[in-house]
Formats: structure tokens, C-alpha cells, sequence
């Protein structure tokens, strides 16, 4: 075993523990001699001042001053102006022109206006396609088993130029119903698809079926 290791070492840790013992000390001190100066420099004495604000004093009055007296001389005395009395000449003597004698203007000739067409005779029987239709077609006889004549009358509205309505009629009695129903209906595609009649009218057309 090492005694003089042993010795070494326990010197070592006397020497370390004095230092730090120092240092404690030396730190404490600073310690109590700042707390100390704090304290009074805290009791130390306290000036208390009350600043006034600074009025400023009114500015002095202006001065009026009287405007200067009006220098400007006295207008001259009004002096009335000699009155003149102005004659005046005597007025001319008027020449009067020779007349002469100025036969009065001929009357104007006016011309008899002609006398003008008479108007022509008023149409008195039903208006008919062909007076109020530019354009009209022809109803195609449709395929049905038919031998003889088929005639039908039909009234047409026309509103805006076209067939709006109509009224289909058969003349000729005796004839079969289905037939009658085609024929109908051929006439009336005729009349919807096909006839323009530029404005308003109402008017009466026939239509004739032959088949032998």
C-alpha cells in the first residue's frame, strides 16, 4: 500500500476546500456591501416638483387708423348752354306725275277638269279563292274504289295569309262515306299546305272528283 499517494491526495482536497471557503466568503461580502449601498440609495431624499403650464399673454389690440381725408377737388359749377332756336326750311313742293290709264289683267282660263271613270260595279256574289289567293293547289284523288263525280263546296277562313279553318260540304249525295272521308281530307292538305292568300278573308271554293 501507497502511503505517500494517500497523503498527496488528502492535501489536494484540503487545499480545494480552502479555495472554495474563500471564494464563499469573498462573494458573500459583495454581497452585504451592495445591499447595503442599494438600501441607501433608496432612502435617499425625493424632490417633488409641480411645473405650471405657461400662459401666453393676449397679443396687443391693433391700432385702427382713420382712413385719409378725400383730397379730391370740388366739381365745377353747372352752367346751363345758350338755347338756339333752329327754323326749319319749308318743305318741297311734290311733283305729281302724269297718270295713264292701265287696263286691268285678264282673268285666268281655268280647264274644266274630265269627268272621271266611273266606278266599277261592286262584287255582289261570295268572294272566291281566285280573287284573294296568289297561290292555290289541286287536290290529288287519293286510291280509293270510286267510279262517278264527287263535288264539294268549302268555306275558308284565312288569318295572316294563310287557311286558319274551313267548312267542307258534299253536293252530291249517294256516295260512301269513306270515300267522302278521303276525299275530305285530300282537300283539306290542299288548302293548308298549299293556298296563300295574303290578309284576312273568308271565302267560298268547289271542288270536283271524276272518276270512271
Amino acid at each position: 500500500m501507497n502511503f505517500a499517494q494517500d497523503k498527496n491526495s488528502s492535501s489536494r482536497l484540503t487545499g480545494i476546500g480552502i479555495v472554495i471557503l474563500i471564494h464563499v466568503i469573498i462573494i458573500w461580502g459583495l454581497y452585504l456591501g451592495l445591499a447595503k449601498k442599494i438600501v441607501e440609495a433608496v432612502k435617499g431624499p425625493v424632490d417633488v416638483k409641480v411645473i405650471e403650464e405657461q400662459v401666453k399673454p393676449p397679443p396687443p389690440p391693433e391700432k385702427v387708423v382713420p382712413p385719409p381725408p378725400d383730397l379730391k377737388a370740388p366739381p365745377p359749377p353747372f352752367v346751363p348752354p345758350p338755347e338756339v332756336v333752329v327754323t326749319a326750311p319749308p318743305p318741297p313742293v311734290a311733283m305729281t306725275a302724269p297718270t295713264t290709264s292701265v287696263p286691268p289683267p285678264a282673268a285666268p282660263i281655268r280647264a274644266t277638269p274630265a269627268p272621271a271613270a266611273p266606278a266599277p260595279p261592286a262584287h255582289t256574289g261570295p268572294v272566291t279563292a281566285a280573287m284573294v289567293c296568289t297561290k292555290m293547289g289541286k287536290p290529288e284523288m287519293p286510291a280509293v274504289d270510286f267510279s262517278g263525280e264527287a263535288l264539294f263546296k268549302v268555306t275558308a277562313t284565312v288569318k295572316a295569309g294563310r287557311v286558319a279553318s274551313m267548312d267542307i260540304k258534299s253536293l252530291r249525295p249517294g256516295i260512301d262515306r269513306k270515300v267522302v272521308r278521303m276525299l275530305t281530307s285530300s282537300i283539306q292538305q290542299t288548302l293548308t299546305d298549299t293556298y296563300e292568300c295574303p290578309g284576312d278573308h273568308v271565302f267560298e271554293q268547289e271542288f270536283q272528283f271524276k272518276q270512271e
